[in-house]
């Protein structure tokens, strides 16, 4: 499968073409076949460089990137935020600058203000890939969720997602949300009032609580992790009032269980708030699969770019 236009940057769902999401997961899967044989590395972006630069703290998405170039034969390196002139007051713009000097073809970025990837985007000629700005996206982790739920499930027309959690604040929901619906799922959110999204399509339905989201009968939950560290106040009394409400509990795993449902989360995992100890033991969790998933469809994404692609067309 190939593309007739190039595209230099990954910056949120919206902005593909049904055609580059087919592309993208299509072209994971080889890269998962790879990866899962004693084909460890291919040469493909080799004499590339790939740079991560993370604003904010990230274990599973910013190894996984490291992961996926390094298998690509790319040439990694890390700007650690901390040890940099940004912690002296150097602006987004200015570090872009020095990173151009740098020749780096791929720079990934996550940052805790929504647009800052697009501002880098277009100051810089290497392709900049989205890993989490803000409350706005996260189109890498859409990706991955897609590409594990048609690896169990096929065909996703039809099939009904129903995701917990703080969806007004999740870049993920919004990612995530968005690129189910294009392939056809149908969605439901289940929130408390206060993380429940102001305005959301009138196809999604909303729901209060886990008796009327069960009846529903989704074929998946997908768990979001609840981002204490982003809130400005508390949208709940107490983790364990949380939990009781919205958690995933051990009565609950016995219903998913019962019924067959498939469970996600994008990690990490806040145990005991979203979910138990025997929610995470679940045989039919996708959350292992998620992070291993996750290497494929960014090699993928790499693959797929193209450095300096609108200055060449």
């Amino acid at each position: 499968m190939s593309l007739k236009t190039p595209r230099k940057d990954l910056l949120d769902i919206a902005s593909l073409s049904d055609e580059e999401i087919e592309f993208v997961l299509a072209n994971a899967v080889p890269f998962k076949d790879l990866f899962k044989r004693s084909v460890k590395k291919v040469p493909t972006l080799k004499g590339r460089t790939v740079l991560t630069l993370f604003y904010e703290p990230s274990t599973r998405t910013r190894s996984s990137f490291e992961v996926a170039a390094n298998r690509l034969s790319a040439d990694v390196t890390h700007f650690d935020i901390e040890s940099s002139s940004v912690v002296k007051g150097e602006s987004v713009l200015d570090t872009v600058e020095t990173l151009e000097s740098m020749r780096a073809d791929y720079i990934v970025v996550r940052h805790k203000q929504s647009g800052t990837p697009n501002l880098i985007a277009k100051n810089t000629r290497a392709s900049v890939i989205n890993a989490g700005d803000g409350w706005h996206a996260h189109p890498t982790q859409a990706l991955l969720d897609a590409f594990t739920l048609r690896e169990k499930m096929r065909d996703l027309r039809g099939a009904r997602a129903l995701i917990v959690g703080d969806i007004q604040h999740s870049r993920v929901a919004r990612s995530t949300s968005l690129i189910l619906r294009r392939l056809g799922m149908s969605l439901a959110y289940l929130a408390p009032g206060s993380m429940m999204p102001r305005e959301t399509p009138d196809e999604v339905g909303l729901f209060g609580n886990w008796d009327d989201a069960l009846s529903w009968r989704p074929d998946v939950v997908y768990l979001l992790r609840v981002q204490s560290e982003r809130l400005d106040e508390p949208f709940f009394p107490t983790a364990a009032e949380y939990h009781k409400n919205y958690g995933l509990t051990d009565a609950r795993v016995g219903i998913l269980r019962e019924r067959g449902l498939w469970l996600m989360h994008p990690g990490p995992v806040n145990r005991g708030v979203e979910i138990t100890d025997t929610g995470m033991n679940y045989e039919r969790s996708l959350i292992n699969a998620q992070v291993e998933n996750g290497i494929a469809v960014r090699m993928s994404v790499l693959y797929w770019l193209r450095p300096g692609a609108l200055e060449d067309s």
